[in-house]
């Protein structure tokens, strides 16, 4: 990896932005956002072919957020690496903002799909990996899903889309932080063995830790080649993650502040602008 100590830092910039956003807003999706803040981190920092001077350069690489409620993190990312200013931050999901809770590509520069709707951020990005393909180029295309998301069918049908026509310029991640808005997964929706799951699929599978920022870069910064399967990185991650407070919420899926959980979230802010990773 390029550098190590810079993408750390990228990683604690976008957690310090990510919950100024939303604590400025008052309520928000705290958990979901804070366990993708290593992956965008990795991707932005490290692997993706990007020049936020040219958002829409045609060899560019692509992201789909299809867990779209963890659009927070992705501004902070997009507006560190410069696609717009990070006072802009301020504005999310406020009248007239460009920032809505969730990715809009029509309003958001930088933003590659719109999502929300979930089970089909995965759809979109199957369609841009097999677009690029059936062209020839080298774009490769990037997409997080949510575990609980995969509750969804349409995810599946679009897994064994994948594997079917051999995508192997799309890479999965699965942030498999064990808990979703009605409670854990194991509550809603037993998710059984995932990677064996996904291996029957027609995948190539790898669980690495949700915040080792080493093991990410390495698991997808190889280019892989036409004999290879798809690849899917199962992100061992914690609901809230790099927030000790947040990570010990019953549920920190979505949070409204009281001004005793805004204490802690502010406490949290200052604790992380102190730290020099």
């Amino acid at each position: 990896m390029k550098d190590v100590q810079e993408v750390r830092d990228l990683a604690r910039h976008i957690r310090i932005e990510t919950l100024k956003m939303l604590t400025g807003l008052g309520f928000g999706h705290y958990g979901g956002s804070m366990s993708v803040v290593e992956t965008l981190a990795v991707l932005y920092g490290d692997v993706m072919r990007i020049d936020p001077r040219k958002p829409d350069w045609q060899d560019r690489d692509y992201f789909v957020l299809s867990k779209g409620h963890a659009g927070p993190a992705l501004y902070a990312t997009l507006a560190l690496k410069g696609y717009f200013p990070v006072s802009e931050l301020q504005t999310l999901n406020q009248n007239g903002t460009r920032l809505p809770s969730h990715p809009d590509r029509l309003r958001t520069t930088g933003v590659d799909a719109t999502t929300g709707s979930l089970g089909q951020g995965v759809s979109i990005a199957a369609g841009m990996a097999l677009s690029h393909k059936l062209a020839g180029r080298t774009n490769r295309v990037f997409c997080i899903l949510g575990d609980g998301e995969l509750n969804e069918g349409q995810c599946w049908e679009a897994f064994q889309f994948i594997a079917h026509h051999n995508l192997h310029n799309l890479t999965l991640f699965i942030d498999y932080n064990k808990q979703q808005l009605d409670g854990t997964l194991d509550e809603v929706i037993k998710p059984f063995d995932l990677a064996g799951k996904f291996s029957a699929f027609g995948f190539d599978v790898q669980t690495i830790k949700g915040d080792d920022i080493v093991a990410i870069s390495e698991a997808v910064t190889p280019v892989r080649h036409a004999e290879e399967r798809p690849l899917v990185v199962i992100l061992d991650s914690i609901k809230g993650q790099g927030v000790k407070y947040l990570e010990q919420l019953a549920n920190s899926h979505h949070l409204r502040l009281t001004p005793d959980v805004k204490l802690e979230i502010e406490n949290a802010i200052a604790k992380l602008e102190a730290t020099h990773v």
